[in-house]
């Protein structure tokens, strides 16, 4: 009995829980007509949804809907003019989309979303019934020249801008290629190992070393000091850009990968800078007479 009791002060103490507009509800359909459908959301008045009230598409029919469908409204008035709680079904979807779109944003979270329509500079995608837009320059990592192409196609993307106050609502597959191309470049960078012997072509020479390319768009830094076991003054000096070369990791940190060609086991000294070659012509035989060595020396 003491349960029982328990039970109705529950139920009481919740259906007399204040209720304000724009409050996110949930109830069971009780009664269905050709305007609108009462709802029983354990509150002490009933709620009411018109049909207006269901959906924005012109093709709904209140058919669609019975007693004991559970439904989620939001309340848009506390008081409709004749006793009830008015709720809109439209309002509450898109509430909770917006609100899902908040969480998509800020978890980055890749959706498989349908390119709906085509518009000036991108083209037009749905997340959870809210119209989204694609800028043409965010449909790829590189240039769109006919967005008209994405037309039906399905893509990945994800929330870049989610402004329910501006009805704004922006996607990237860019950015979403970019991170899954930077997650992979990682992936590969993490998986070298320190001492690992590698091959690779000079990319760049800067004052302070060479940047060698290491092939899956990785590169790694190999210190002037690294380049040779002399001392030298430029990477130029014994490197040139597109020379292959061997390197030794020396350490992988911060996604970063430091190398050494002085450090390898079999290292061959660099090429020392060629000299220009001088070249002596023969004038005669060569003679260390006395005579000779004194010709042309005038005397006062």
């Amino acid at each position: 009995m003491s349960e029982t009791m328990a039970d109705f002060e529950k139920e009481l103490e919740a259906s007399l829980r204040p209720i304000n507009e724009g409050d996110i509800v949930e109830g069971i359909i009780t009664i269905v007509d050709d305007d609108a459908a009462y709802v029983d959301f354990n509150y002490h008045i009933q709620g009411v949804v018109k049909r207006s009230d269901f959906s924005d598409d012109p093709s709904f029919n209140m058919h669609n809907i019975k007693a004991g469908d559970k439904i989620t409204g939001e309340v848009i008035s506390t008081d409709d003019g004749k006793g009830n709680v008015a709720l809109s079904v439209k309002n509450a979807t898109r509430s909770l989309a917006w609100d899902a779109c908040r969480r998509y944003l800020e978890e980055k979270t890749p959706l498989t979303v349908k390119v709906g329509g085509i518009v000036n500079k991108g083209v037009i995608a749905y997340v959870e019934g809210l119209r989204g837009f694609i800028p043409a320059s965010h449909l790829a990592l590189g240039y769109v020249e006919d967005t008209n192409e994405y037309l039906g196609k399905t893509v990945e993307a994800i929330i870049i801008t989610a402004d329910e106050a501006k009805n704004r609502l922006v996607l990237s597959v860019r950015e979403l290629l970019k991170a899954r191309r930077e997650e992979e470049r990682e992936r590969k960078i993490n998986s070298i190992q320190k001492g690992a012997v590698l091959e690779g072509k000079v990319e760049k020479l800067m004052p302070y070393g060479a940047f060698i390319d290491l092939g899956d768009g990785i590169n790694g830094l190999v210190h002037i000091s690294q380049i040779a076991q002399k001392r030298i003054e430029s990477p130029g000096e014994v490197l040139k850009a597109g020379q292959e070369v061997k390197v030794k990791v020396l350490k992988v940190e911060d996604g970063k990968i430091s190398l050494s060609m002085k450090a390898l086991d079999d290292y061959v000294p660099a090429r020392k800078v060629e000299e220009p070659q001088i070249t002596y012509k023969d004038e005669g035989e060569a003679t260390t007479g006395l005579a000779a060595l004194l010709a042309g020396i005038k005397l006062d």
